[in-house]
């Protein structure tokens, strides 16, 4: 059962933050496609529904809000509601190990990309992976 939210500004900046097609995500997209690498996006019948697909390559890529999934760099933990937040984002952590697992099961290769990094080197990683996976 969720807590009563500790005031209504944070309770409207939580329900703005988007579900997919985040700007980190987009970004990421954008310079994946300007390096000549094509995906599924949001591709459903996979565990976690990756933000990117590469299906040739098996390749599963989900981009990380830093709040979301407890960032090491990032992560934070709201002082309001401390423990439910808590217990929140540790059931997000390890739902992310188990659809990770899932995927391994199913031959894909699963990547989290954090959304503070540099999109430019997390798609050139990402293509330099899908070229040893594609043997190309």
């Amino acid at each position: 059962m969720r807590p009563a939210p500790s005031s209504e500004r944070v309770s409207a900046q939580m329900k703005r933050m988007p579900r997919k097609d985040s700007k980190a995500e987009l970004r990421l997209r954008r310079r994946l496609h300007e390096l000549g690498l094509r995906y599924r996006v949001h591709l459903k019948g996979l565990p976690g529904t990756p933000d990117v697909a590469f299906t040739r390559a098996k390749i599963a890529v989900f981009v990380d809000g830093c709040f979301w999934h407890r960032c090491p760099e990032h992560g934070v933990i709201p002082k309001a509601n401390r423990q439910w937040w808590t217990d929140k984002l540790e059931t997000n952590v390890q739902r992310d190990a188990r659809k990770d697992s899932e995927l391994r099961e199913l031959g894909w290769l699963p990547v989290h990309v954090w959304e503070h990094q540099d999109c430019e080197v997390a798609a050139r990683q990402l293509k330099d992976l899908w070229r040893s996976r594609v043997g190309q």
